[in-house]
């Protein structure tokens, strides 16, 4: 009798996860179920993990004298990868933007390891229609290098000296602290959040295109302030209401689902009310993507944006009915 349906679904991650350490409390294990499992797990799966009287339990786990449980293996599960997840792993190395995240001896061990393997998609497959051709070049090597020390220093609050060409062609150099990587969709591009830091201070800051940067040097200092409350990113909202057609609500919480937001159901159409939290500089592109969604969004506050996307539709309409002409 098979005790899962299939590997890494969330009973069996629930079961490794018991099983990782040498020894658990019964505390602990209904901990897991609670975080891990479903609405109705903690009905039943106690009772499959913990050691019963009768032997109806999975025979995971033993109860030792001290009344902790401790697995019956002498060795954690092992992480074991489907064949379906090598596919996918195997489409994603042929991705540019996730080879920016290993180094070149990883991603090598990597191929090795999945040569023999078919990619379950090809990147040829897929056809945006809505994104913009001038995209960062993901693999150029300087590229590469700079990507990967600035993620280096968001992780450890490095101080990075950094260089780069504005859009005007103006060459700037500044002492920052970078914060945070984000990606336009849109623009296919990656943007650093930074703040400058200037005499033993973090004032004012802004948002660099990475493809933009010419030069980045260590600087070695590390910022141990506060980290949060004074740099939080200025944010505006937006709030819309999603119509269910179509399955209008789960397309766009996919779409929109690096967004912070708030979704609020309504249960009597089923429709969804849902505020999104941006930057100003990506309300153009986040306008434009609500726009793709037609007749199934309507955009209820703020007024401004309302009144931005009924122009941009009925400036479509006008180009549409004339070319019809």
């Amino acid at each position: 009798m098979a005790v899962f349906s299939e590997i890494y679904g969330a009973y069996y991650r629930i079961a490794a996860r018991a099983m990782r350490e040498k020894t658990v409390t019964d505390d602990e294990v209904y901990e897991l179920i609670r975080s891990l499992g479903f609405r109705d797990s903690a009905l039943f799966l106690p009772q499959k993990l913990l050691p019963q009287n009768d032997g109806s339990d999975w025979g995971l786990l033993r109860r030792n004298a001290d009344g902790s449980l401790s697995r019956i293996t002498e060795n954690p599960p092992p992480a074991v990868l489907t064949l379906l997840q090598k596919r996918w792993l195997k489409s994603k190395l042929a991705d540019p933007r996730f080879r920016l995240f290993f180094d070149d001896e990883t991603l090598r061990r990597l191929e090795e390891r999945l040569a023999d393997i078919k990619p379950l998609y090809r990147l040829e497959h897929f056809r945006y229609f809505d994104k913009f051709t001038d995209g960062d070049d993901y693999a150029d090597p300087l590229y590469r290098e700079n990507f990967r020390v600035i993620l280096s220093a968001i992780k450890s609050r490095e101080l990075l000296k950094i260089a780069y060409t504005s859009g005007h062609d103006k060459r700037i150099c500044f002492t920052c602290l970078p914060l945070n990587i984000e990606y336009s969709e849109k623009n296919d591009k990656l943007r650093v959040l930074t703040r400058k830091y200037r005499n033993g201070r973090i004032s004012s800051g802004g948002v660099i295109n990475i493809g933009r940067i010419d030069a980045i040097e260590r600087t070695g200092r590390f910022f141990t302030g506060d980290i949060n409350a004074p740099f939080t990113k200025p944010r505006n909202s937006v709030t819309v209401y999603v119509a269910s057609e179509r399955n209008a609500v789960e397309r766009f919480l996919m779409a929109f689902a690096s967004y912070e937001k708030r979704a609020d159901r309504d249960l009597e159409n089923g429709g969804c009310v849902v505020t999104l939290h941006y930057d100003k500089s990506d309300e153009t592109e986040l306008l434009i993507r609500l726009l793709s969604f037609g007749a199934a969004v309507e955009i209820l506050s703020p007024g401004e944006l309302r009144r931005q996307a009924a122009e941009r539709v009925a400036r479509q309409s006008e180009l549409t009915f004339k070319n019809d002409e």
